[in-house]
């Protein structure tokens, strides 16, 4: 059976090479499979999850269903009733999953959640860190307060009138966008701290 025919199978195979790649690499370079190795490699694949369907849905989807409502045919229905909801299911659950493997990476790290918060801990890539803290945490919220909710008044989830819905839209949309803004000094601020020096 080809893995690659499923997404299960394809994710199992992509996890399977890259224990493979790390051990056979020379032990001066291969990074150590714990823990805190482990917690690092979800973060940024969590992240990657995330980030990724922001930019989606920014650069493409909603740019698409403008065009689609322009057509007689197909229209937005198919997007909005296949695609979005399953990607939103991810999106959302991309950002829980990133926020906590995060936090959990502050804790490894020994720089703990509330000092990160509070701009306790010193030096550059310390500051940076915080600074990403607080940009991914104002990020996880708009995705579950704002973008979230609004989006299952868009798609129907949830019923609501013609004028809900518009603010809604209104709503998902400076919500999503700021998200957009903000992951950019965010990553920058974790790439900062990952290329200071600074080891898990």
């Amino acid at each position: 059976m080809n893995p690659l025919k499923s997404v299960l199978g394809t994710i199992v195979s992509g996890f399977i090479l890259a224990i493979v790649i790390a051990l056979l690499l020379p032990s001066a370079i291969s990074f150590k499979l714990n823990i805190g190795s482990l917690v690092v490699w979800f973060h940024v694949m969590a992240g990657v999850v995330w980030i990724g369907l922001l930019y989606y849905f920014n650069f493409v989807q909603v740019p698409a269903v403008g065009q689609a409502l322009a057509d007689k045919e197909p229209g937005p229905a198919a997007i909005n009733k296949y695609v979005a909801p399953r990607a939103l299911l991810w999106f959302r659950w991309g950002a829980v999953v990133t926020w906590l493997t995060g936090a959990a990476m502050l804790e490894g790290m020994g720089l703990g959640v509330v000092k990160s918060f509070l701009f306790q801990n010193t030096g550059e890539a310390a500051i940076a860190l915080s600074i990403g803290a607080w940009l991914g945490t104002i990020m996880l919220f708009n995705v579950w307060v704002l973008i979230w909710p609004n989006q299952k008044k868009i798609l129907g989830i949830v019923s609501a009138d013609a004028d809900t819905i518009a603010r809604a839209k209104g709503v998902a949309l400076m919500a999503s966008r700021t998200n957009t803004l903000l992951s950019i000094p965010m990553l920058m601020c974790m790439v900062a701290f990952g290329h200071n020096g600074v080891a898990f």
